[in-house]
């Protein structure tokens, strides 16, 4: 199969933040492998904007080194390299300030699409924002990339928001979540809206219940500051799980459209029905092996920040009434995994009424390892003796399926950050969508608090507390085995 890459127009990429961990893991290598791949124009300016005062030859021997560190060997061309390098410069800015600005606009070219990756703190936002305008550097047809966290609750939400709207349209503003940039997410909507095979079945009459899952086997070492004002609820659930939700629950839309996709996401958050108390589980990993547990990763003894939760959720429409989602989301888990599993109801009549071995027909997504689908149905055992049921899969993985060309499937910021430049904002969430999602999140939080019960522990390694377990058991359901 052909690789098609169409080529963008020529651009100036601004990042804020560009000696950062996520430009130097994530952005900066993201953008090489474009230009490896020919995505980019070489009349293309990428401008690295931070507070560190470094000149331009040691801003790309950073990026240099990052190339090195994150991009496979086999796409480190020498020649390639050193020609993405000439399309870098570098200003040493202060966003709060007046120094660098003046450069920065001296590297803007009128001809070109302007771009801004704020890839900072989210009270840095606004100041950028303001200065990009007092400047005059971002003009009516500019966009700005913002990363999570987008508040951290509705309150926060609203005034971020309406901070960004105060210097930029809605059009504008792309709030990037990489999950959506994954392969497999978008294959989600491919798979439901192009195949007849599917979406006659994705309601509650067939379906009996949904699993998302999202576990880690890494704990929050660096990050216990953050995360333990977060938590697995506001760094998880009401941005990266939602996202696969309404994915998942989502009406047709009219048109593979931004804003015609973006209005169907919205109506599943504002479906959402409260969670009740009992419809969640919190858990916290614990020392093991003379590792240290997550109170001890994140400096507070007496933490009760979850590391763990799962939680039932039911839609109040007529596609999803009585059809439970389960999501569960961690750190220090078993395996490394991420995957959404459509469990679907049994036959209304089954005619191997005394055949052995019988089970449920589930589709399984799996966005990471190994992207690709799996569908488990049921077939009869090979030999004699007898009619015998053995569940099967049917697996398709992306790098097996499409051969070189799906064991070479972008990153998820590759897709997005030139989605950017193209201003296709499908797979960027709406300020609406934002708060909607804050206020149905922000009550569970609460309700936590209020609670103020420690989380369950739970032994790294393992699927999470055994409360999550009696979660699915008590609806005579269970957890899928996280595997790798």
């Amino acid at each position: 199969m052909v690789s098609r890459v169409i080529p963008v127009e020529v651009f100036d990429l601004v990042i804020f933040g560009a000696t950062g961990d996520l430009a130097r893991r994530k952005i900066l290598p993201s953008l090489y492998r474009r230009f490896f791949a020919g995505q980019i124009p070489p009349q293309s300016r990428i401008v690295g904007a931070a507070r560190s005062e470094i000149g331009l030859d040691d801003f790309r021997a950073l990026v240099a080194g990052a190339i090195t560190e994150f991009v496979s060997k086999d796409k480190r061309d020498p020649e390639v390299i050193a020609a993405f390098l000439t399309t870098l410069e570098y200003v040493a800015i202060d966003a709060r300030g007046d120094t660098g600005w003046d450069a920065l606009k001296s590297h803007m070219r009128k001809e070109a699409t302007r771009a801004f990756y704020f890839s900072v703190a989210p009270e840095l936002f606004g100041d950028l924002a303001e200065r990009l305008h007092s400047w005059r550097i971002a003009h009516h047809h500019a966009r700005i990339v913002v990363e999570k966290p987008f508040g951290r609750d509705l309150e926060t939400a609203r005034a971020l928001n309406a901070t960004l709207a105060s210097h930029f349209t809605e059009s504008q503003i792309y709030r990037i979540d990489h999950y959506l940039g994954k392969e497999t997410v978008q294959n989600l909507m491919a798979v439901r809206f192009a195949n007849l095979l599917f979406e006659p079945l994705w309601n509650a009459q067939f379906v009996d219940h949904v699993q998302i899952t999202v576990a880690e086997t890494v704990g929050v070492e660096g990050r216990g500051a953050y995360y333990d004002k977060a938590g697995a609820m506001r760094d998880m659930v009401q941005n990266h799980m939602m996202q696969l939700l309404c994915l998942i629950a989502m009406e047709p839309p009219y048109h593979f459209d931004p804003d015609a996709v973006r209005d169907e996401k919205l109506k599943v958050i504002k479906a959402l029905q409260p969670v009740f108390q009992e419809d969640i589980v919190r858990g916290q990993y614990r020392a093991a092996a003379g590792a240290p547990g997550y109170p001890e990763d994140a400096g507070d003894p007496d933490s009760r920040t979850e590391s763990y939760i799962a939680l039932k959720v039911h839609l109040a429409n007529w596609r999803w009434k009585g059809t439970p989602f389960y999501l569960r989301t961690g750190k220090k888990l078993r395996a490394r995994a991420s995957e959404i599993a459509i469990t679907f109801k049994e036959p209304p009549h089954s005619i191997f009424d005394d055949a052995p071995g019988w089970r449920e027909n589930v589709l399984v997504i799996r966005l990471q390892p190994n992207e690709g689908m799996n569908l488990k149905v049921m077939i009869k055992e090979p030999g004699p003796g007898g009619m015998r049921l053995v569940q099967v899969p049917l697996d398709m993985s992306f790098a097996e399926a499409l051969g070189e060309e799906g064991a070479d499937i972008p990153d998820a910021y590759e897709r997005l950050i030139m989605d950017v430049i193209r201003g296709n904002q499908t797979l960027f969430m709406r300020g609406d969508e934002v708060e909607a999602a804050w206020a149905w999140t922000d009550p569970i939080i609460a309700g936590g608090e209020e609670q103020g019960e420690r989380p369950r522990p739970y032994d790294p390694g393992s699927s999470g507390p055994e409360d999550a377990l009696m979660l699915m058991h008590r609806d005579g359901r269970r957890w899928r085995e996280i595997q790798q």
